[in-house]
């Protein structure tokens, strides 16, 4: 009777542990490999498999180094409105791009159902900084948006020594409505310089946060970090795209 419920346990513990979906992942992976068209596909591997990822390599003769760019929540490596455009145009600027992809879940999912699975994109992020170091490329930025500034955010405070020179986070904070952050972003526990940029008329989990984001960042003491707003844009930069990436850019440059 003891051996039983301990197996009954077992079972439900199990049942309760989210886990992404394998299958969606594989079906999005077939939608965009066959659509790219600037960049080349490459498939990273990740534990027993392997992941879709977009390689870019700048043209400049002499290239400044690479920003892996991690995509929102339940999107892809060549998501139009926002991941394209920076891949693409920060080649423009001497600087190679590595758009992965994350783990997703099903369309319902919540704000809440991607944080259990956070950990799970850890192992990507090991693997595109290694694919780039192969690449003997040492200056490597790691840039997130949105839900996935979350993933970003906390492998880089468990990996202080993980390979990443700098961090961009855009839409810093976003959550969904009834489900705010469990605690605050430890920014001030990590070192490397960080960009915060988001819209004027961003979510209101992103502009609310912003002063505490701001302090917790200026702890830390980079005195190349910078928080920036683009005035009149959104969550998504949908109308300012250009706008972001010259942000950005700017910022770059001044590393």
């Amino acid at each position: 009777m003891k051996i039983f419920s301990i197996f009954l346990l077992m079972v439900i513990f199990c049942t309760c542990v989210r886990a992404s979906d394998l299958e969606k992942e594989d079906r999005m992976r077939a939608q965009v490999a066959d659509y790219v068209m600037d960049g080349e596909v490459v498939f990273l591997k990740s534990g027993l498999r392997d992941f879709l990822s977009i390689y870019m390599a700048s043209e400049a003769q002499e290239v400044k180094g690479a920003v892996i760019i991690l995509h929102g929540r339940g999107l892809n490596p060549n998501w139009p409105e926002l991941v394209y455009p920076l891949r693409t145009g920060l080649t423009e600027y001497a600087w190679d791009t590595l758009s992965i992809q994350l783990p997703v879940l099903d369309n319902d999912a919540s704000f809440y159902d991607y944080m259990d699975i956070l950990h799970e994109a850890h192992p990507r992020i090991n693997a595109a900084v290694e694919f780039l170091k192969q690449k003997n490329i040492k200056n490597i930025i790691l840039l997130a948006h949105s839900c996935s500034v979350h993933t970003a955010v906390y492998w880089l405070y468990e990996n202080p020594q993980g390979g990443v020179n700098g961090f961009i986070g855009i839409g810093m904070g976003s959550t969904d409505t009834g489900q705010p952050m469990r605690k605050p972003f430890p920014l001030d526990k990590i070192y490397i310089p960080v960009l915060d940029i988001y819209g004027e008329n961003d979510f209101p989990s992103v502009r609310n946060n912003a002063a505490r984001r701001l302090n917790h960042t200026q702890q830390a003491g980079n005195t190349k970090s910078l928080q920036q707003v683009i005035p009149g844009s959104d969550h998504y930069h949908s109308e300012n795209n250009a706008i972001l990436l010259r942000e950005i850019v700017d910022w770059l440059e001044s590393l």
